[in-house]
């Protein structure tokens, strides 16, 4: 029996993940979520746990380091890597957005986009045929346009508290966002069994089942 390692999204998608494997059955410790360790061993399910940061859950599973990974959606369109998205998890759902000041949303040309997300945005507008300027951030997108550093910018949303708070409205709603299970391709053809059944263990405890 082959042992499977399952690269985990740090922060609160590893916490819901646990719980869901825990309702599924599988026998994942919540003490993981308070350890300073990066790899926990889950003997009695011949499982392996690493938690990396969400950026590197694809490129993990992409290399076959690991076979399996849980992290967000919207990791997964910008990493865009060559992997299986097998399931839905439910949790974590957000969505992606174009926001920005309320008195130039009747602008059609967004010459200047701010985002942590550069490639899924060069992706996007190309898809538009609409030329941008894509400036890449890693701290509060908010200040782009209050600053006049952007036009608008492209990110997750959740309850549109922090734009509303900033004085932000949302332009357009791309896509809906939650965590997904992703696949090594190789892994699941050499560790088919195996991983089947986690998927469809989980599969069950997302279906309420």
């Amino acid at each position: 029996m082959n042992e499977i390692r399952i690269a985990m999204a740090k922060g609160r998608l590893a916490s819901q993940a646990v719980k869901l494997f825990i309702e599924a059955g599988i026998n994942i410790s919540e003490k993981l979520l308070n350890s300073r360790k990066l790899i926990f061993k889950v003997l009695d399910e011949n499982i392996e746990i690493i938690l990396v940061k969400p950026a590197d859950v694809p490129i993990y599973v992409e290399y076959g380091t690991a076979d399996l990974g849980i992290v967000g959606k919207d990791t997964i369109l910008e990493e865009n890597r060559d992997l299986y998205e097998v399931l839905d998890l439910g949790f974590g759902k957000c969505r992606f957005a174009l926001a920005g000041l309320p008195q130039q949303k009747k602008s059609l040309l967004q010459r200047k986009v701010a985002t942590k997300y550069p490639d899924f945005t060069r992706r996007y507008f190309k898809s538009k045929g609409e030329p941008v300027e894509i400036i890449k951030l890693n701290g509060s997108i908010e200040l782009a346009p209050l600053t006049g550093l952007a036009d608008t910018i492209l990110d997750i949303v959740q309850t549109g508290r922090t734009l509303k708070e900033n004085g932000l409205v949302v332009y357009e709603e791309i896509k809906d966002l939650s965590a997904r299970l992703i696949v090594n391709k190789v892994s699941m053809k050499t560790s088919q069994t195996e991983i089947s059944k986690i998927i469809k263990a989980l599969e069950k405890a997302v279906n309420g089942g």
